[in-house]
């Protein structure tokens, strides 16, 4: 089946939901006017349906291989990497000066999403190469950026995250990759680093990776942690790729999914590195990377939602099996109530989260374009819920959508069961869903609530706005969030950090649960009474809105009944 990338959501969400016209407002993307993103959007959807779906079953068919210390990638990939470069859509919000469009990030965002749509494991290889050149962009000396950054946005190089270690995975403080200084400015790096998205690939000329190590006179923890940009092959004189690199591809993971993105085993032995950023201030340069990579991956979510409602809508419609239920039916199990109900679910689903990561693009654009704190305090807000409600809805729609195939999902032909499988990752890398509702219950509302308050106050209003037009619609979702705020309430007054810890993410999802209402209680504002977008918002108010109450009840009751069953009773 035709994969279709989803232009006109984006179009209508932009324009009736997350407000990006007040982006464009800004000076600093003044250019980026609704024609030019209209273009993009367009282009950009096109590109992910004739080059990246074709590819997307390749890759899982026929994943990428290690042969004698060399990665093949899938067949097809390396095709369809050169037409995504070509067409400029790694460098889409980049730095002008060195190449790039310039564009807001929330353009960017979109365009990840439906290439997610299209390939998931292709796609992964552009978001790491986006998240470096930010990071250069903020942190490198002018030298590096003069060498790498022409390269990683025309897409000729591209670029990793080198974090993880076999006995330092969320706690990256335990790291024992070291950084020796070579006397002339650079650094031998060595040590082994594990979960390497795309740590190489046979269609780049260079691979360029980001390594956090510990310099000699590094203290432990955390705050002894230096960044570097380590290259496979050192660049020459005039920035060309030279002698190979004292590094190689140990191994690639086998995995439960995307098969097509070489997951490597990466092993430094006195690699040639520059320091990015100042001595022992790495952990800040690449949470740079990382904070927008937590929103890209968010979006990887979505987008493969996406991908399994659109395959499971098309079985559904094609699909015959028993009578059917009602007066005037297709005959196909789209008719029966059950089937009605998952796929309503899936795209009800799939528009919130996708209305909540906009919201959050939006947040990161306008504090680029103005510096606003309490823009930049809302970006930060609605990142943890980005990312881990994006990737829990990516899961659960396409777990969703291989129930709608019955026994053919279980089936791998259909391609069903690559969706589930590829995204189950999502909530796992870059910050398990876990920390980032640890992240939100914490170091979010170390402002005594105050970013959360200020967007409560924002869906009350709006609800208040709809009263006259949706009744129905606007005073539960005024009731939710009453019951949103007494909830972070109680959070912000707990001293016992464990007591908020348990109750991180339920707290995560009601409020995003809440989020989703109101972005769809907008949509219905912004379409009339009767269009399809009303419908659907009708459905996720009185349907999956309620279930806001189980979660808020379950954030608030602390961590003691957690204890309650010792170690040996839960062996029992």
């Amino acid at each position: 089946m035709p994969f279709r990338a989803p232009v006109s959501d984006y179009q209508f969400l932009f324009e009736h939901v997350v407000d990006l016209q007040k982006v464009i407002e800004t000076d600093r993307f003044a250019e980026a006017d609704k024609d030019v993103i209209d273009a993009i959007l367009t282009e950009a959807g096109k590109m992910c349906e004739e080059v990246m779906y074709p590819v997307q079953r390749n890759g899982d068919l026929q994943g990428a291989e290690l042969e004698n210390g060399v990665v093949r990638t899938s067949p097809g990939y390396a095709e369809a990497y050169g037409k995504v470069a070509e067409g400029g859509w790694i460098s889409t919000s980049a730095d002008p000066e060195y190449g790039g469009m310039g564009l807001p990030h929330t353009i960017t965002t979109a365009v990840n999403e439906m290439m997610s749509a299209s390939c998931l494991s292709l796609q992964l290889n552009p978001l790491m190469t986006q998240g470096q050149i930010e990071a250069l962009e903020h942190h490198a000396s002018d030298d590096i950026k003069a060498v790498y950054l022409p390269k990683l946005i025309t897409g000729e190089w591209s670029g990793t995250m080198n974090l993880t270690e076999p006995q330092a995975g969320s706690d990256v403080g335990a790291l024992r990759s070291k950084a020796e200084p070579n006397g002339d400015g650079s650094f031998a790096v060595t040590g082994q680093k594990i979960y390497i998205s795309w740590g190489d690939n046979d269609f780049t000329g260079n691979v360029c990776h980001l390594v956090l190590a510990r310099l000699p006179d590094g203290v432990p923890g955390t705050k002894g942690i230096s960044l570097f940009i380590v290259p496979k092959f050192i660049p020459d004189e005039n920035g060309e790729p030279g002698v190979a690199n004292t590094l190689k591809v140990v191994s690639l993971e086998e995995k439960l999914g995307l098969h097509g993105s070489p997951t490597a085993v990466m092993q430094f032995d006195g690699a040639t590195g520059w320091l990015v950023g100042e001595a022992h201030d790495g952990m800040r340069a690449m949470f740079t990377m990382m904070n927008n990579a937590r929103l890209g991956v968010g979006c990887q979510g979505i987008g493969v939602a996406e991908g399994a409602y659109q395959h499971a809508l098309a079985y559904a419609q094609d699909r015959t099996q028993g009578r059917s239920p009602i007066a005037g039916g297709t005959g196909t199990i789209i008719d029966h109530a059950d089937v009605r109900r998952m796929l309503t679910t899936m795209k009800a689903d799939t528009f919130a989260a996708r209305s909540i990561a906009m919201a959050c693009a939006v947040a990161i654009d306008m504090t680029t374009a103005t510096g606003d704190k309490e823009c930049k305090a809302r970006a930060a807000f609605l990142t943890p819920i980005a990312k881990a409600f994006g990737t829990d809805t990516g899961i659960a729609v396409s777990e969703m959508g291989v129930q709608v195939h019955g026994g053919m999902g279980f089936i791998e032909e259909t391609g069903a069961a690559q969706y589930a499988r590829d995204v189950r990752v999502t909530a796992i890398y870059e910050g398990t869903n876990g920390i980032q509702a640890m992240d939100l219950v914490g170091r979010k509302l170390m402002d005594g609530g105050e970013a959360a308050y200020r967007l409560l106050d924002e869906i009350e209003a709006n609800a208040e706005e709809a009263r006259d037009t949706f009744p129905e619609l606007a005073e539960p979702v005024w009731e939710a969030t009453e019951t949103l705020r007494e909830t972070t309430e109680w959070l912000v007054s707990q001293t016992d950090m464990n007591d908020r810890f348990a109750g991180s993410v339920p707290f995560l999802k009601g409020f995003a649960r809440v989020l989703g209402a109101h972005f769809h209680l907008r949509a219905a504002m912004g379409e009339g009474e009767y269009g399809a977008r009303t419908k659907l918002a009708r459905f996720y108010i009185t349907r999956l809105l309620p279930e806001h109450g189980g979660l808020l009840a379950h954030a608030v009751r602390g961590a003691e009944d957690l204890y309650a069953l010792s170690p040996e009773d839960l062996v029992a």
